[in-house]
C-alpha cells in the first residue's frame, strides 16, 4: 500500500511539472507578441493579459475541462495570434476528458458562438473588413477549435475501449492459465487415485503378510528372523514412500489430525515398533487449531525423517523433537549407527524442503555429531494458497500492455490524431514569428513621403514594410529610415485603419 501511494504521488508531481512547463511555455510564446506584433499592436497591458490568460489555460484544462473549451473564446477579442495559437492544445486536451459526445458537441457550439462575438468585437476596434472578419473566424473555429475537438473526442472514446480490451486480454490470459492448471491437476489426482487404488493396496498386503511371517518364523525357523523383518520393514518403508509421492502429486493421505501431537506420537510409536529406539520431546501447545498446511509440513518433515532413519540408521538412537512457539520448530536427529548406512538419492529431503519453503519456512538437513539432522522451522500461518500450482501458474502469466506502454500502431493512431490539433498551433505560431521576424520594418524618405494623410491605409503600409515597432501611441508603428541610421518614421492609422498622421523621430 505504501508502494502504491508513493506511486500515485509520484505521477501527480510528474503530471504537475508538465503542467508548469506547458505553461510557461504558452506564457513566453504569447509575450513574443511584445515585440513582434502581427497587425495592428495592442496596448502592452492587454497582451500581457492575453498571456496570462492563455497559460492559465494549461491547468484549468486538467481540473475543469468544459470551462478550459469556454474559456478560450475571450483571447479573440485580443490582436494577439501567438496567444491563441496553443489553444488548440488546451482544446485538444479539455475534449480527450469530456465523455458525453453531446456534451463535447454542445461545448464547441457555445465556444464557436463566442469567437465569433469575441472576434467580431476585435474586428470593430481594429476596423477589419466583413471579409477579413470572416475568415479569421473561420479560421480560428476549424483549425484552432473544430480539429482540436474532433481530435481530442476521438482519443478520449479510444482510451475506455482499449482498457476494457487489455482488461478482457488480462482476464483470458489468466483464465488459460487456470484452465492449463486445472487440467494438470485433474491428471496429478487421477494418477495418484489409481496408484493409491492400486500399489496402495498391494503393499499394505504385503506389509501385513510380512507381519505374519515374523511371528511365524520367530517361532518356527529363527534363523530367518532377520529376512523377514528387513521384508516388513522394506514394505513399511515402501507404503511411506507412495505416501510422499501421492502428496507431491496433489494428495495427501494424512489423516485429519496431522501434525498434532497425537499424530507425531503415532508415528514415533510405528518407528518404535519397528525396532529403532526413539523417543519425542514436545514442548509448547498442541497443533490441534493450527492452520493445515502448518500441520501437515509437520507430519511430513517427522515422517521422512524416521523413514530416513529405516534406511540408513536403523540401529541409531534418535530424537523427535517440536517446539511450539512464535514458530513451529521440527527436529529429527539421530545419533551415530553401527549399520551399514544404506545409498540414497535425497529425492525426500529435496521434495521435502522444497515444500518447506513454499509455505515460507526453513529447511536443514545434513551429517549432525556423527549422526543426521533434519531441521525444519516453520511460521505458524502459511504465506501462500494450499493449491500452489494453480497461483504460481497466474502469477507467471504475462502481464496485459499499460497505458504507459507504447506500440507500433498506438504511436502511429495516437500521432494521426494528435496532427489535427498540433499542427494548427505549431503552423499559426510559425507563420507569425516568421512574418514577424523577417517582415520589412524600414522605408525611405521617398516612400515616407508618398503616403498621404487621411488617403493612405494600413494595408498598404504593412503589406510592404512589415508592422514595423509599437509606439506609445494608440494605433501608430514605428519604421526605421532606411540610409539614415539617426532617424525614425511614424505613421497612426485610425480604427477604420486610414492613415491620421505621420512624422520623423529622431533617434
Amino acid at each position: 500500500m505504501a508502494v502504491l501511494t508513493g506511486s500515485v504521488k509520484m505521477s501527480c508531481v510528474n503530471v504537475r511539472l508538465r503542467d508548469g512547463l506547458w505553461a510557461a511555455g504558452a506564457l513566453l510564446l504569447a509575450l513574443v507578441t511584445l515585440v513582434a506584433p502581427l497587425g495592428r499592436p495592442s496596448p502592452s497591458w492587454l497582451i500581457a493579459a492575453s498571456a496570462v490568460w492563455a497559460a492559465a489555460l494549461v491547468p484549468i484544462s486538467a481540473r475543469w475541462p468544459r470551462w478550459a473549451i469556454v474559456l478560450t473564446a475571450p483571447l479573440n477579442a485580443v490582436n494577439n495570434l501567438l496567444a491563441i495559437a496553443p489553444t488548440s492544445l488546451v482544446v485538444f486536451r479539455a475534449a480527450r476528458s469530456v465523455r458525453s459526445q453531446g456534451q463535447l458537441w454542445a461545448l464547441i457550439g457555445v465556444t464557436t458562438v463566442l469567437q465569433a462575438v469575441f472576434g467580431g468585437v476585435h474586428a470593430w476596434r481594429a476596423g477589419d473588413s466583413l471579409i477579413d472578419y470572416l475568415l479569421g473566424t473561420a479560421f480560428s473555429v476549424v483549425f484552432l477549435l473544430l480539429f482540436p475537438a474532433v481530435a481530442g473526442g476521438l482519443v478520449g472514446r479510444r482510451k475506455p475501449l482499449t482498457q476494457v480490451l487489455m482488461e478482457r486480454n488480462d482476464y483470458l490470459e489468466h483464465a488459460r492459465e487456470l484452465t492449463a492448471s486445472t487440467a494438470r491437476s485433474d491428471t496429478r489426482a487421477h494418477i495418484a487415485s489409481e496408484m493409491h487404488d492400486m500399489l496402495g493396496h498391494r503393499l499394505r498386503q504385503l506389509t501385513a503378510h510380512a507381519g505374519e511371517l515374523a511371528r511365524s518364523t520367530a517361532e518356527q525357523a529363527p534363523e530367518l528372523r532377520e529376512q523377514v523383518e528387513l521384508i516388513r520393514r522394506t514394505s513399511a518403508v515402501a507404503m511411506d514412500e507412495l505416501r510422499e509421492i501421492l502428496g507431491v502429486l496433489g494428495t495427501t493421505e494424512a489423516s485429519e489430525d496431522a501434525g498434532t501431537r497425537a499424530d507425531v506420537e503415532r508415528l514415533v510409536a510405528a518407528s518404535a515398533d519397528a525396532g529403532v529406539s526413539v523417543h519425542l520431546d514436545w514442548s509448547g501447545d498442541d497443533l490441534d487449531d493450527a492452520d493445515a498446511r502448518l500441520r501437515r509440513a509437520v507430519h511430513r518433515v517427522v515422517r521422512e525423517a524416521l523413514t530416513n532413519v529405516h534406511k540408513h540408521a536403523p540401529s541409531a538412537r534418535t530424537r523427535v523433537s517440536v517446539h511450539v512457539d512464535d514458530r513451529v520448530l521440527v527436529e529429527v536427529v539421530n545419533g551415530p549407527s553401527n549399520a551399514p548406512r544404506g545409498s540414497g538419492t535425497r529425492r525426500g529431503l529435496i521434495g521435502l524442503e522444497e515444500r518447506v519453503e513454499l509455505i515460507g519456512g526453513t529447511f536443514e538437513a545434513g551429517p549432525f555429531a556423527g549422526g543426521f539432522r533434519v531441521a525444519a522451522t516453520l511460521p505458524p500461518h502459511p504465506v501462500v494458497p494450499e493449491e500452489t500450482g494453480a497461483t504460481a501458474a497466474v502469477a507467471e502469466a504475462p502481464p496485459p500492455i499499460t497505458a504507459e506502454i507504447l506500440t507500433v500502431p498506438r504511436v502511429v493512431g495516437s500521432g494521426c490524431l494528435a496532427a489535427l490539433s498540433v499542427v494548427p498551433a505549431l503552423g499559426t505560431a510559425f507563420v507569425v514569428l516568421i512574418v514577424a521576424i523577417f517582415g520589412r520594418g524600414e522605408m525611405s524618405r521617398q516612400e515616407f513621403d508618398a503616403f498621404q494623410v487621411s488617403v493612405a491605409h494600413n494595408e498598404e503600409v504593412t503589406e510592404t514594410y512589415g508592422f514595423g515597432v509599437p509606439t506609445d501611441h494608440s494605433g501608430c508603428h514605428r519604421y526605421h529610415a532606411r540610409d539614415e541610421s539617426s532617424r525614425d518614421f511614424e505613421l497612426c492609422f485610425d480604427k477604420r485603419g486610414v492613415l491620421t498622421a505621420k512624422r520623423e523621430l529622431g533617434r
